[in-house]
């Protein structure tokens, strides 16, 4: 075999590894910061243990179990040789497996969020679109100004106000929490997704409480992605419709629908899912106020209450996470370049 022939297969392992030593290098670098910044926090997680009555003795004592009396440098290469066996840690509060808690809360902020995205694309995209292509009519006025509300309103405000309304006074919605009381442990958790699993236990009971008590925060949380979404679409929209290819397509006769959606919009899909990605991933990390105002047991609340007690290998832990969740959401997003565009390489 030619060397003409065996270098595209070597630059492809070459930019392979390139990646891969970029992704390790940024996940090394983030539990580094993430280590060290939390060390240098004003937060004793030794009081959190051991409350604040506690004498001296039992204090330096935790404070050593704890390995909080080495040098910060010495507690994090300890922290990354066990990170690289695969052990977190145990939580300060609960004394349990970091890794069994994210296990318990992860599942439950990720339904949220792909529940919450698939709102916000499903409606955002079509709004934005629709926005573009009646630009300066009533349409167009009434999606900006949806768009100017969802980003300028306080979501925490937003789903008070949403509980209140469709679950005291009308009672439409479930309240706090993911399920009703009594239907707590009835379907066995198998993927960690409620809606899932009851649809697989085949329990409708437990997956119609489900369903009311997602709707909601669900709801909340798109509202805001729709206005991001839809803002930028109509942005995308308005710089494809305004080009030559779209004139000479009108001129060619090819329908309205036609010029919209098989030539316009089929350009922007690729920065599209550049968008909706983003958006998803930042749901997963930034859903703590509507977490905590709905009760949701999940990822940002446990991260929230971390921080709160200064529990790093609880925050080291989820940093982590979030960051592969980041890396995972490019790749699938490289991946749908390109399926969406050929020409991409």
């Amino acid at each position: 075999m030619s060397s003409s022939k065996r270098r595209p297969g070597l630059r492809k392992y070459s930019r392979f590894g390139g990646s891969l030593f970029s992704v390790l290098t940024t996940l090394f670098l983030l539990v580094l910061l993430t280590f060290v910044i939390g060390r240098l926090m004003p937060v004793d997680p030794v009081i959190a243990v051991v409350g604040p009555d506690a004498d001296q003795a039992t204090y330096l004592k935790v404070k050593e179990e704890l390995g909080l009396n080495l040098p910060v440098m010495q507690q994090f290469w300890i922290f990354l040789k066990n990170l690289l066996h695969g052990d977190f840690g145990t939580t300060l509060l609960t004394g349990r497996p970091v890794m069994e808690d994210i296990v318990r809360v992860l599942p439950a902020t990720v339904e949220l969020a792909t529940v919450t995205i698939i709102l916000g694309a499903g409606i955002g995209i079509p709004l934005g679109v629709y926005a573009a292509v009646n630009r300066g009519r009533f349409a167009d006025h009434a999606v900006r100004l949806i768009a100017l509300l969802g980003h300028s309103t306080p979501i925490f405000w937003i789903g008070m106000v949403g509980l209140m309304l469709f679950y005291a006074k009308l009672g439409w919605v479930g309240g706090s929490g993911r399920l009703d009381l009594f239907y707590e442990d009835v379907v066995p958790g198998v993927t960690g997704f409620l809606l899932i699993d009851s649809l697989l236990a085949g329990d409708m009971d437990v997956f119609w409480s489900a369903v009311t008590h997602i709707i909601l925060p669900a709801s909340v949380l798109a509202y805001a992605s729709i206005a991001y979404i839809s803002r930028i679409t109509r942005s995308f929209m308005l710089e494809q419709l305004s080009q030559e290819y779209v004139i000479t397509a009108r001129a060619k006769g090819v329908s309205r629908r036609g010029v919209i959606w098989l030539h316009a919009f089929k350009n922007i899909r690729v920065q599209l899912v550049t968008v909706v990605a983003l958006s998803y991933g930042g749901m997963l990390e930034g859903a703590v106020l509507i977490e905590t105002v709905f009760g949701w047991p999940g990822f940002g609340q446990y991260l929230t209450n971390a921080l709160v007690i200064g529990d790093m290998n609880v925050v080291v832990a989820c940093t982590l996470i979030i960051g592969c969740v980041f890396i995972a959401l490019n790749v699938i997003s490289d991946l749908l370049y390109k399926f969406l565009d050929p020409r991409i390489k």
